[in-house]
Formats: structure tokens, C-alpha cells, sequence
């Protein structure tokens, strides 16, 4: 029996996020919308809770002191605590607590200044018109290979000043990093991800020294800024390394998402792609619904400090949590008719870029790649069909896809 074939109270009964079905990573909704009605603080066999609702999501965002972003005793458990992955992942800016978060992360906002962001559009259209010449030309195409992806690689490449000739491995890199945040690390995901960390060090040591040598403007620069500091605040040297990868691999994989979603998503609702080829001036509300509408990241994490209850469940110290963002972000009680795409939804509240102190630091340039990639491509193919079978790319924290094959007139 599929996940959509099953009563929902079994569906949120057998739910083990530990255990996935095809089915449910190719269509997570259903099991969420059950794990809502029937079950939404739920307890996994591991003992983890597992979060749906709108309003729980809130009140663990905004309360940091009490439900950690700390991963270390996770990820010790998970990765081995001498080990590239748990060095990364509990050095990145997502990963930790302030006072750590607070100052690393008012270093990622001004290197992403309005005036970096600003200089970066001129570039970023020039990509993506380049990008549609060479698409046109072909005719049929993938839409995420041959696009999608193409774009936040180059836009980071250009942020860090990474030379174009040296930006080929970075995808593959960001993809076997991230892939060993799914709740189970398979033996491959593991060995794909240190590799991949192994590759990046000695790759962004040499950038990072050429930069040092050879200064930017730290107004424009984003990898200059992020190297001088601000004052008195300054990333150590493992911080500036790990967050050198964790702003490629946070700009890369989820804007690829982002991307991919809302093209993909059009294809399925030609109802509201007509809306927006017809006035395109709902392109800005149409971005924050594709965003709620199909969450390229579907979870966060969590850990308590204390005892304390969420929606009505006890708990003590060192409860592991997870948030199910996608779940949240169709939750009734927050959006009407919430599986339904309505590109001139307003107000939008969506939780695809966190909420509180981890609001995501790189969502005005999301916005932007967004907004230029989804809109210029509209305006250039309205007619883009279908040309077989998309792929998923079979993860849950991720989600996207690994190929929409497409054709355009």
C-alpha cells in the first residue's frame, strides 16, 4: 500500500523518519497533513520528537536558550567527533548558538551587504541570459542540469572570487556535504562527504591566502570581509575555512532547489504560471509561495537545555527535535488552502528561511538569483512543456530534484 493510499491515522502511527518510504520522499505532504491531524508532537522509535504545526515551529525558533542549534553531541554521535563532518558541521554559522551565532553571523550579513548584492545583479543577468541563449539553441534540455544548478555555483564563484576554471567540483563537493545531513548516514553519504571536505580545505586555503595578498574592497568583497572582520570581531581560522564551505553549500544547494521547484511546480499548475505571465508584477509574492509551497529545506534541528513542554509533550534536557519546515509551511492553521498554489498569496509567513536569530543571512541574495532566474525564464520560454519523467532527488532535508527534462519552442 503507498503512503497516499494509507488511512492517515496509520500513516501517522507507522511514521519513522528513520525509515522513509519512495514514496514519501517523492511526496511528503500527505504523511505530513496525517502527522498534523493525528499526531503532531510526535516521539520516533529513537526517542526524537517530531514537530508539524505552524505555531510549535514559532515557539521553538523563538526561544534559542531553550532549544539549541548546537550540534555537537548530535553530530559526535553521528559523524565521530574527530572527524571533517563534525569539524564542519558544528563550526557552520547554522549550527551553533549565540554568543558564537550572534557574531559570526553579523559577519555574513555585511559581507552580503546591499552594495555586494547590488554589484552582483549586473553579472547574475548577464548568467542568465547567456544561460537562456544557449537553451534556446538546443531546444530540449534539463532544467535543472543545464540550469537550475548553473547559477548559484557562479554567483557564490563570484561572491568568493573562486576563478571560473576552478569552479567544476564545486557542485559535486556541496552535494556529498549536504548529503550526509539526511537522518541516515549511509557508509557512502559518509565517505562521499569527507572526501569532499578533504578536497575543499587545501582548495580554499589557496584562495583564502591569494585574498589576503591581494585585498578587496571589503564593501564589495564578500571573501575580504569575511577575513578583516569588523572591528574587534573576526572568524578564527577554522571558522573562516568551515564557513567558506558552508556559504557555498547553503547558497548552492537550496537556490538550485528554489529554482527547480517553482519552474517545476509551474508545469503542474498552468493556472497560475497564466497569472504570472500575465502580470508580471506578482514575480516578488510568487517567490515567497513557491518558497512555502515546496520548501527546498524541509527540516531544522534542534536540542533543549532544560526541562520545558512543547504543544503539550514533557520533556528534559538533551531532547533532540526536529522541525519539520515543509509540514509547517502547509499547516492550515497558518495558511488557507494551504496545497493549493496561489502565487498572489498575502501575507506570506513562511518558514522557508528559519524565523528568529537563525533567520537565513543569504535570503535577500535567494530572493534575487529567485526573481532573475524564475522571471527571465518565463519571460523567454512561456510555453516550456514538459519533455518526460522528472526525477526527485531522493532525499527528505533536501528536496528537489535531480532532473526535469523540458522542451521550449
Amino acid at each position: 500500500m503507498t503512503a497516499g493510499a494509507m488511512a492517515p491515522e496509520a500513516m501517522a502511527r507507522d511514521f519513522d523518519l528513520r525509515s522513509l518510504s519512495p514514496a514519501f520522499l517523492n511526496n511528503p505532504y500527505p504523511a505530513y497533513d496525517a502527522l498534523r491531524a493525528h499526531d503532531p508532537v510526535r516521539r520516533m522509535p529513537d526517542g526524537s520528537l517530531f514537530l508539524t504545526r505552524y505555531d510549535d515551529l514559532i515557539t521553538v525558533y523563538r526561544n534559542a536558550k531553550l532549544f539549541s542549534s548546537d550540534k555537537k553531541a548530535e553530530f559526535g554521535a553521528k559523524f565521530g567527533v574527530d572527524t571533517p563532518l563534525f569539524r564542519h558541521h558544528t563550526a557552520s554559522v547554522v549550527f551553533t548558538d549565540p554568543p558564537r551565532h550572534t557574531r559570526v553571523r553579523r559577519l555574513f550579513t555585511g559581507a552580503l551587504s546591499q552594495r555586494a548584492l547590488a554589484d552582483t545583479e549586473p553579472a547574475l543577468l548577464a548568467l542568465v541570459d547567456g544561460l537562456l541563449d544557449r537553451l534556446a539553441a538546443k531546444g530540449r534540455f534539463d532544467l535543472i542540469e543545464d540550469y537550475a544548478a548553473q547559477i548559484p555555483v557562479e554567483v557564490i564563484g563570484n561572491l568568493l572570487g573562486i576563478p571560473r576554471e576552478r569552479r567544476e567540483p564545486l557542485r559535486a563537493w556541496s552535494l556529498a556535504i549536504l548529503g550526509a545531513l539526511e537522518p541516515v548516514l549511509t557508509p557512502e553519504q559518509e565517505r562521499r562527504g569527507t572526501e569532499a571536505l578533504l578536497a575543499f580545505r587545501p582548495f580554499l586555503r589557496e584562495l583564502i591566502e591569494h585574498r589576503r595578498a591581494n585585498p578587496g574592497d571589503p564593501w564589495r568583497d564578500v571573501l575580504t570581509r569575511l577575513i578583516q572582520g569588523e572591528g574587534a570581531d573576526r572568524m578564527t581560522e577554522e571558522e573562516l575555512y568551515e564557513n567558506c564551505v558552508f556559504l557555498l553549500n547553503a547558497g548552492h544547494e537550496t537556490t538550485t532547489n528554489f529554482i527547480g521547484n517553482a519552474l517545476t511546480t509551474l508545469l503542474d499548475w498552468p493556472d497560475q504560471r497564466a497569472r504570472l505571465l500575465e502580470d508580471h508584477s506578482l514575480i516578488r509574492m510568487g517567490l515567497e509561495e513557491f518558497l512555502r509551497f515546496e520548501s527546498g529545506n524541509q527540516f531544522g534541528n534542534r536540542v533543549t537545555t532544560a526541562d520545558g513542554a512543547i504543544g503539550g509533550v514533557a520533556f528534559g534536557p538533551g531532547q533532540l527535535i526536529t522541525l519539520c519546515i515543509g509540514a509547517a509551511n502547509r499547516d492550515p492553521a497558518a495558511f488557507e488552502n494551504p496545497n493549493q498554489l496561489d502565487i498572489g498569496r498575502w501575507p506570506n509567513r513562511h518558514l522557508a528561511f528559519g524565523y528568529g536569530v537563525h533567520l537565513c543571512a543569504g535570503l535577500s541574495l535567494a530572493r534575487l538569483e529567485g526573481r532573475v532566474a524564475i522571471g527571465r525564464f518565463l519571460e523567454r520560454f512561456p510555453r516550456y512543456r514538459a519533455d518526460g519523467p522528472a526525477a526527485r532527488g531522493g532525499q527528505a532535508r533536501f528536496r528537489g530534484y535531480l532532473s526535469v527534462p523540458v522542451a521550449v519552442e
